[in-house]
């Protein structure tokens, strides 16, 4: 290869800077890297000749050397040290270093566009270092009730890069207040060649107008008037992902009773069994009775002696 037209074969000019000459260089050992193209002989050689030109032309003094006597300059043969890589083109000779032929360190992935294969590329060589990974980022968001309780998907907006961002959150079911989800990759940017961090979704639950959470069970307030109260009724009540079902409210029943509706309730989140709905009694006084209902509680009070309070302090 000592007649190669070293500028020509890196296609650049003889007035190219040296940073003219490394991007050629580096495009071009992308292309024909063996294993980019294994098997592929033309391509091999082009990678040799690829490597003996940026050996002579990213030195300067073998350029200034090779632009005074061109390929004479080194008495036709091979180029000192042989090729970077360790592959034809001389054969033995020192040892090469990339970071003496880029001027620092090299990321291989720079150089391929992604990340360095164990024993891939540049003779097998090792593992390239990891490119960093930035930070985390954090938001808070609130979401339904519903959304929270039965699992579902949330639409929230980031403003990354001067540009409004959206993203879809699945959310898994029986999340509460404080639950937090991880987005893998939504979160600061990358710089160059490195990860873009997570994004943690912390969660806050809104309020639902009728059902409130007591772990995985849910309780609903239910007023009933005094008669019902006291002589039991049957009451529609709502579930949150069953429809109305029919609850019997015994006779007698009081105030702040609880009754149970089994499986109802917020499905746990690690053992995937269902809480309980409690339905919980109110009983409503009529505000403004009628002096005929006021008169019909009267009588039921001379009927009902005893107070409730007997005993009781």
């Amino acid at each position: 290869m000592a007649d190669l037209d070293y500028y020509k074969v890196l296609g650049v000019s003889r007035e190219a800077t040296d940073d003219e000459i490394r991007k050629a260089y580096k495009k071009l050992a992308r292309e024909f890297h063996p294993d980019v193209k294994p098997g592929d002989a033309a391509a091999d050689t082009k990678f040799k000749q690829v490597q003996e030109a940026y050996s002579v032309l990213g030195d300067a003094e073998k350029r200034e050397q090779y632009d005074r006597y061109g390929a004479a300059f080194q008495g036709g043969g091979p180029i000192p040290g042989g090729s970077p890589f360790g592959r034809g083109g001389g054969g033995g000779g020192q040892p090469f270093d990339l970071g003496d032929l880029f001027g620092g360190q090299v990321d291989l992935g720079d150089l391929f566009g992604g990340r360095g294969q164990p024993g891939g590329g540049f003779g097998g060589g090792g593992r390239a270092p990891q490119p960093a990974k930035a930070q985390d980022s954090r938001i808070d968001i609130e979401i339904p009730f519903t959304v929270a309780a039965l699992g579902g998907a949330h639409e929230l907006s980031l403003q990354r890069n001067g540009k409004l961002d959206r993203l879809e959150v699945k959310i898994p079911t029986g999340v509460d207040n404080g639950s937090v989800i991880r987005l893998s990759g939504q979160g600061q940017p990358a710089g160059r060649g490195g990860q873009a961090g997570d994004l943690l979704v912390q969660i806050k639950v809104g309020r639902h107008p009728w059902f409130r959470r007591e772990g995985c069970n849910l309780l609903l307030d239910v007023p009933i008037s005094t008669p019902e109260a006291v002589l039991g009724t049957k009451v529609d009540v709502p579930t949150l992902s069953d429809g109305n079902v029919i609850v019997t409210i015994p006779p007698g029943t009081s105030s702040g009773t609880r009754l149970r509706l089994r499986g109802k309730g917020v499905v746990h989140q690690k053992t995937r069994e269902p809480g309980d709905q409690f339905v919980i009694v109110k009983i409503v006084a009529p505000r403004e009775p009628s002096d005929e209902v006021r008169s019909l509680y009267e009588q039921i009070a001379e009927q009902s002696p005893d107070s409730p309070r007997d005993g009781l302090w």
